[in-house]
């Protein structure tokens, strides 16, 4: 049985749970709405995951839904989304973590507590929203969208330095987005007059076919660009990220590292890679020298971290370095290792960050020297902690091992950025990776116990324990046999990779006859009012 519009639903459902906390001003009644809002969300996201094809035409979004032009018949854009290999585990992660996070907040959060579950709410829609737009002006209002309860969930719910932490975060992000939109218009007028008979366009299939020429891909491109690596957070422009980990409640926290990050990542790989495949083949071995110093930069600052959450932040900047570099070497392994990875950095990420929230409410300290020993009063805490550290540092067996594995194949087996030393050096990220979590471990878990506090301290409870086994059960699935979750983006990533090549080629070609003067070059020109295209693109 097929339900009509299922994904909207998926997308809007938590939408409509944000806009009953409106009416609903009892806390115990708006606490379990948001459960049970975001459970059924997971609950029907279960069927866009179960009735997924993934030998399907990777050309064709499966349940899409589309209704437009919206604005005008002067501008073709229109609600389109939709779900393929490349955004059908992202989905699944998004909605996996709301119930997650509702539980995680169920006593952590004692004040304005109605407000709290509705900006949750409302995060949840904008972050499926940009997951499943294939409309890239509604891709960017839901990008925006994310933004508004992300800040006031840091601002309001925060540590003590939470506005300084709320205010960077959204000059960052501005700056990125302020940057996209001028980009985006200006690619949906150069593609309306191209490909779409003059109307101002930005469907994701029609800008797809267009090929744009190599000067403006490069500014394209780096705009683009510019505003994902924000939001990974790529070096150097990460600084945001710790203060906004350390200030955020422990469900800010899980919903930033689990999902929000990959936001950037997913641009890069859904946009920047086949709309500018020139451009990011002369730009990858940049980008990809950046992921790898983010790799190494985060894992040395983290070790040095006296502050436990401020560490597993910092273990972020490193673990998605390896994703930029999977993106950036356009082979098969590597970008299914990328795609992989976001969502096991999202599993064991978030299962840090909800540990150490455990711990926080137990002993409200974030620093590791506050602790020590602790691993004989809380042995099932210490239990799922030393199961998420081992994921986190790539244990073989568990999730994080696949996709780093992946990458550091397909990396090493590229044509655009395998250098063996680069790659040697990404490498020793793991390695790394190791030194500083187990180091967190020893310090938090092991040792005297130096507090009469920590030798009280209370074992997890039924909530916390529902909260952590999903995700430790994952980590074992997808370490063990990760095939059926690589087999889902299979299809779709050998299309991207098709789309890529033959785009880079056909442009690449009409650039060497341009200089060889036997064809006109494509260009475009703006009058003011409406673009003009001119020559072979024509």
């Amino acid at each position: 049985m097929t339900i009509p519009y299922l994904l909207s639903i998926v997308i809007f459902l938590p939408l409509l749970g944000a806009l009953l906390t409106l009416v609903i001003r009892d806390v115990s009644t708006v606490r379990w709405m948001a459960l049970g809002t975001t459970v059924a969300t997971f609950l029907l996201s279960c069927l866009l995951y179960l009735g997924f094809d993934p030998a399907a035409d990777p050309s064709i979004p499966q349940f899409a839904d589309v209704t437009g032009p919206l604005i005008s018949d002067a501008f073709d854009v229109k609600y389109f989304v939709g779900i393929d290999g490349l955004n059908i585990l992202l989905v699944m992660l998004t909605t996996l973590l709301g119930p997650i996070v509702v539980l995680s907040s169920w006593h952590y959060i004692q004040q304005h507590q109605v407000g709290y579950y509705g900006l949750l709410l409302l995060l949840q829609t904008g972050v499926l929203g940009v997951f499943t737009s294939f409309d890239l002006f509604f891709f960017y209002i839901f990008f925006e969208l994310t933004l508004i309860p992300m800040y006031f969930i840091i601002g309001i719910w925060g540590a003590e330095d939470r506005i300084y932490a709320a205010v960077k975060f959204v000059i960052y992000t501005m700056v990125g987005s302020l940057l996209l939109l001028a980009a985006l218009l200006y690619l949906g007028y150069l593609a309306g007059d191209a490909v779409n008979q003059g109307v101002f366009t930005t469907d994701y299939f029609n800008l797809l076919a267009l090929e744009i020429p190599l000067g403006t891909q490069t500014w394209l491109f780096l705009l683009f660009a510019f505003a994902f690596a924000i939001k990974v957070p790529l070096f150097p422009l990460h600084t945001w990220l710790p203060d906004a980990h350390v200030q955020a409640p422990t469900g800010g926290s899980v919903v930033l590292a689990g999902v929000l990050l990959k936001m950037g990542t997913y641009g890069l790989l859904r946009f920047c890679l086949p709309l500018f495949p020139n451009a990011a083949f002369s730009w990858a071995m940049p980008l990809a020298v950046l992921g790898v110093i983010g790799i190494i930069y985060g894992a040395l600052v983290a070790r040095a971290q006296p502050d436990a959450k401020k560490l597993v932040a910092y273990s972020s900047v490193s673990h998605l370095g390896f994703v930029v570099i999977g993106l950036f070497a356009f082979t098969i392994e590597a970008l299914q290792g990328a795609l992989i990875q976001m969502i096991n950095h999202g599993l064991s990420t978030g299962a840090l960050f909800l540990l150490l929230g455990m711990l926080y409410e137990r002993r409200h300290s974030r620093l590791m020297s506050d602790y020590g020993g602790i691993a004989k009063s809380v042995p099932l805490l210490t239990f799922f902690m030393v199961f998420s550290v081992l994921a986190s540092a790539g244990l073989p067996g568990l999730n994080g091992f696949v996709g780093e594995f992946l990458i550091l194949i397909g990396a090493f087996k590229s044509a655009v950025i395998g250098n063996a030393g680069l790659i040697a050096l990404a490498t020793t990220g793991v390695i790394l990776a190791a030194v500083y979590l187990l180091w967190m471990l020893y310090r938090v878990f092991w040792g005297p116990i130096t507090d009469e506090a920590n030798a009280k301290m209370e074992d997890i409870n039924g909530r916390e324990f529902a909260i952590l086994a999903p995700l430790a059960v994952l980590m074992i699935v997808i370490g063990f046999v990760p095939q059926p979750f690589l087999e889902k983006s299979e299809v779709s990533m050998e299309f991207l990779l098709d789309t890529i090549e033959t785009k880079h080629e056909s442009i690449a070609e009409a650039a060497a006859a341009e200089d060889s003067g036997d064809i006109p070059a494509a260009r475009a020109t703006f009058d003011g009012s409406s673009f003009t295209v001119h020559g072979a693109d024509k």
